[in-house]
Order: C-alpha cells, then structure tokens, then sequence
C-alpha cells in the first residue's frame, strides 16, 4: 500500500487488487447473498480504496481498514435493497430458498462442509435470516477465518462484544435451524449438529 499510497503506482494497486478480490468478494456474497452483485461490490471497495489511499495512515493493519471499507459496501448495498423493498433478508422461507442458487461460495470457505454438504447449504440459508450485526461476526469469523481481535478491530468494538454478539448469532441460527432439524431423519439431524459445533471453534 505505501508505493500506491507515495506513487500512485499502478502496478502495485493491481496486485493489492490481485491479492484482496477474492476474499472481498466472497465476503461481499456471503453479506448480501448474490455472487453477480458481490462483483460490483467488490469493484466498488476497490474503487473507495485507491480514492482515499491518501487518507490511509497505516496506524493499523491495511486488512482491517479493508475490511471494513468492503462491509460499509455491503451495508449501503443491503439498505438500498431495503429502500427497494427487493431485501433477500425479509419475506418467506421460499425466498430465502430461492438464493441458494446464487449464494455459492466460488471456492471453499475453511470449513468445507459448510459449502459442498446439505448442512452447508441449510446453514447458509439460515445465515441470510439473521440481522447484520450477528451475520458480520459469523462471516468474517467462520468464512473469512478471522480471529475475535481481528473482527474487534474491524469493527470497532471491544473483544467482549464481539464475542457476545457471537453468542447471540449462534443461538439465533440455533432456533431457525430447529424446526427444519426436527423434521429430517435421524442421519442428517447428526449431521446438523454436527455443523452447528463447527461454527463454535
């Protein structure tokens, strides 16, 4: 970042874009549950990046500030979604069902059984009913592999919210994926729970 920053060199911003795309527009898919609109995002928080590199003070890590450039992208893209009344957030099972289609990571998350099983698609289903706030930490923790002090500072907010706010996530998935869970047979209830522990390690 400092030779973009010093030079303005372009060859340097596009290997920071090289190296950062994937992983921010994963992170763009898995916040907003459309791959085709994850692109322009993505484009978009690059866009914000080379526009401030000025701005940028180097005081924390280039990752952090990235981040959270990447999810106010995602933030903006889901309230005007909202304003549209075109949310994926709200309305019936159905429609969260009909993002599965398109709410596909393009290569495996860390924990892969979360993307090619059943389990994985229910999970990501039931992801995409939670509020922002609760979906962030489960994010940026169990696809994009952060550690709690690294979602603190990308967010702003102490450890301990963090990790409250984890808490209440995974209670939340808890109870959404309860009904459907009770009504699978015996062998895929192991395999729900099963991908329930995963998301507290």
């Amino acid at each position: 970042m400092g030779r973009v920053q010093a030079q303005d060199d372009e060859a340097a911003f596009a290997q920071l874009v090289s190296r950062w795309e994937g992983p921010i527009q994963r992170l763009c898919a898995r916040m907003t549950g459309d791959e085709h609109g994850a692109q322009d995002l993505a484009q978009e928080t690059f866009v914000r990046i080379f526009a401030a590199r000025k701005s940028y003070r180097g005081t924390g890590k280039f990752s952090t500030w990235l981040w959270r450039i990447a999810l106010n992208q995602c933030y903006n893209e889901l309230r005007r979604r909202k304003s549209r009344r075109e949310s994926p957030l709200e309305g019936a099972d159905e429609e969260a069902v009909s993002l599965l289609d398109t709410f596909v990571a393009p290569e495996p998350a860390p924990d892969i059984s979360l993307v090619e099983t059943e389990r994985g698609e229910l999970v990501r289903q039931t992801l995409m009913r939670l509020p922002e706030t609760y979906r962030t930490v489960l994010v940026l923790r169990h696809y994009q592999d952060l550690k709690f002090r690294e979602i603190a500072e990308v967010l702003d907010v102490p450890d301990g919210t963090v990790k409250s706010r984890m808490a209440e996530a995974l209670a939340r998935m808890s109870r959404l994926l309860q009904p459907k869970m009770e009504n699978r047979p015996a062998h895929h209830l192991r395999t729900e729970n099963k991908s329930k522990e995963s998301l507290t390690t």
